[in-house]
């Protein structure tokens, strides 16, 4: 008789599938900040909220010690049944005549948990045990605990301390206090009935049961426990966290299957910049919102990334991230006109220029005020963002080149349908969105390179990253140094931070973006609609939200980066000839008489093997001669946007190349005509 009951058992053992461990992992989607801060949760599809836990780093250790002395002390010593705890439960339902405590270990109820049952028997009591037997097999006592931890029922959809101790008191469980740890180990017991939304006084009365048991038997003193009952019982649930709602839901459509997903962003930076864009856009009124963006310019990675004030405001149109917005960039893409002027080499920032009424065929630029200012310095017509003079920079720089040299830094200028680039992109006649003007201005910051922004952390090591030419590095120190000196809103520090402002035809977009030595910041603010906002200017709504971002950062300005070797930095009075005025390139059509400038060796785009072998393993590069024809002595020499002297009266100079790949070569004669070719050294 004996043994066939055994075969019978064994056989029933052994017929059971295997433990649903699979099915019993899988949660709610999460995704952490940098350092693995939780920005949001995405309930399951069936609605319950459950997050993984690690109760050695997740979890307060307290609230560990007190669930494991409530029930289950021998946890660590047995092997899924306590011979003890079953031996009381028995004697309980002879003596009682029914079922008064289970005498389940967490091992058990993990079991159970697992494989559900809705009546509790003898039968479903034998099928825990088996299933314990088999999870201790399976797993390590830690991964059992962080299971349980995983699993266990809070009440309505919550499952998990993790995601009770959010929803009940707004934090991580690792920073539980008494009185709430022994609250979230009271609740499973009875999940619904003691539910704190809807039962808080019988939750309550259930957590006091729970401190006096500690108290008998030694694990916490009666004050803690006298104090702890003293506390309040939330009644209402919270809602769960939702940081960076734009980039979190973007992440999780690029990564569909990811249970667990890492961005670069900061978390208190990103809630200190949510606070801020809902603040001021409640100032400003109900149907404005703002984008602001933090890119960390030394690697590409986002920090900080509020796409609207409030993601659920219908009226602002809070589910649109105005950071990917296409908008029109106002005179924030100035600042590249004159870095590409820099670069070019025929203007420096102490060079003069006119702002005064000037015509381009049916195009007629005007400052924003009206006025003119008359002959002032290129560094100041960048800082007061004058017009005209920017324009005529345009004009001779090229708007296709201006426009390719963006693209080529990895950025995307939208314009009309059937529109070449033309004079007006350079005060916003064009459409650009905030991610991509700051990748722009982190270009800047790092003196002439920029890189794809990221917000999606690496795994592993990863591939480098992609590094794009924007300006050269003299070039975009320039720009940098110049911006440094713009006049910062009311009350805010000077000198500390490079930056522009820009606001669009018919005030539908104002902006701010700037830089310091560690971060890059934009701003937009407007209607998500595109009406527009009178009055609206980037000085006023956008440059002090920028200013204000800086600060909420937690981190001083760091200073620019130090000028690249050979940038000439001088006063009006000594610089070349040539530089000390800006001629507009109807001027030089107009005084370049009948022989104009031109360089006739080296051609433009040739190839040039410039290598002297020295010795068997060590080369050096020859000096490169430079003939030009045309012009008005004296001439002066530029190599990459660098003065390197001046063409000799036979109208040639010996140039070192400062390495090999692509260098420009720059001629300046005395009217400020110039002529430039770019070859490859080989």
């Amino acid at each position: 008789m004996c043994l066939a009951v055994t075969g019978v058992f064994a056989a029933w053992v052994i017929s059971l599938p295997p433990l649903p461990l699979e099915h019993a992992r899988r949660g709610s989607i999460t995704v952490v900040d940098r350092h693995g801060k939780l920005l949001r949760a995405y309930a399951m599809a069936d609605g319950r909220w459950r997050l993984p836990v690690d109760a050695r780093t997740d979890v307060d250790p307290r609230y560990i010690g007190l669930l494991l002395a409530y029930e289950d002390q021998r946890f660590r010593s047995h092997h899924g049944v306590d011979p003890l705890a079953l031996g009381r439960a028995a004697l309980q339902l002879v003596t009682r005549g029914h079922i008064v405590s289970g005498g389940s270990t967490i091992t058990m109820q993990l079991a159970r948990l697992m494989e559900p049952r809705q009546q509790r028997s003898v039968y479903a009591k034998l099928h825990q045990i088996v299933r314990a037997v088999e999870l201790e097999r399976q797993l390590s006592k830690d991964e059992i605990l962080d299971l349980y931890l995983m699993l266990a029922p809070f009440g309505g959809n919550l499952e998990g301390v993790r995601a009770a101790s959010l929803a009940y008191f707004g934090k991580e469980p690792k920073r539980l206090s008494l009185a709430e740890s022994a609250l979230l180990v009271a609740l499973p017991q009875s999940p619904e009935r003691r539910r704190l939304d809807r039962h808080p006084d019988v939750a309550r009365v259930a957590r006091d049961r729970v401190l006096r048991r500690m108290v008998e038997e030694g694990q916490i003193s009666n004050e803690d426990a006298a104090r702890a009952m003293r506390m309040p019982v939330p009644r209402l649930r919270q809602q769960m966290p939702i940081l960076a709602p734009h980039s979190t839901d973007r992440a999780i459509s690029i990564l569909k299957n990811r249970p667990a997903i890492q961005l670069t962003l900061d978390s208190t930076i990103q809630r200190s910049l949510e606070t801020l864009a809902h603040d001021r856009a409640a100032a400003m009124g109900p149907d404005i919102s703002v984008g602001i963006l933090v890119v960390d310019h030394a690697t590409g990675e986002v920090i900080a990334h509020i796409g609207s004030p409030d993601y659920f405001d219908e009226r602002r149109a809070g589910q649109v991230d105005m950071t990917r917005a296409v908008r029109s960039p106002g005179s924030t893409l100035k600042p590249f006109i004159y870095g590409l002027a820099f670069e070019d080499g025929f203007v420096n920032p102490e060079s003069l220029i006119d702002d005064r009424p000037s015509r381009y065929g049916n195009y007629a630029p005007e400052n924003f005020d009206m006025k003119f200012q008359g002959t002032v310095t290129v560094r100041h017509a960048l800082q007061m963002s004058l017009n005209v003079p920017a324009i005529a920079l345009l004009d001779r720089v090229g708007s296709s080149r201006l426009s390719a040299r963006i693209k080529q830094a990895g950025a995307e200028l939208i314009l009309p349908k059937d529109e070449a680039p033309g004079l007006a992109m350079g005060l916003g006649g064009v459409g650009i969105t905030l991610s991509d003007l700051v990748q722009l201005y982190a270009g800047l910051a790092r003196l002439g390179s920029t890189v794809p922004l990221r917000e999606i952390a690496r795994t592993g090591h990863g591939s480098e990253p992609d590094f794009r030419r924007l300006l050269d590095p003299s070039a975009a120190w320039q720009v940098g140094n110049v911006l440094l000196g713009t006049p910062p809103p009311l009350n805010a520090p000077r000198h500390r931070i490079a930056f522009k402002t820009g606001t669009s035809y018919g005030y539908r977009d104002a902006w701010s973006v700037g830089f310091d030595g560690r971060y890059a910041i934009g701003v937009w603010v407007g209607r998500a609609d595109g009406v527009p906002v009178p009055g609206q200017l980037g000085r006023t709504a956008a440059a002090p939200i920028l200013f204000d971002a800086f600060a909420r950062t937690g981190k001083l300005p760091l200073p620019l980066a130090r000028a690249p070797r050979g940038t000439l930095v001088a006063s009006n009075t000594k610089l070349p000839l040539p530089l000390r005025r800006f001629r507009p390139a109807g001027d030089l059509l107009r005084t370049g008489g009948e022989q104009p400038l031109k360089i006739q060796f080296p051609l433009n785009g040739s190839r040039i093997d410039a290598s002297d072998m020295v010795s068997e393993s060590e080369t050096t590069l020859l000096p490169l001669p430079v003939k030009v024809a045309g012009g008005e002595l004296p001439m002066t020499m530029l190599v990459n946007g660098i003065s390197v002297g001046e063409i000799d009266s036979r109208r040639q100079r010996m140039v070192k190349p400062p390495g090999k790949g692509f260098v420009r070569l720059t001629v300046m004669d005395a009217t400020g005509a110039a002529d430039t070719v770019v070859v490859r050294i080989q």
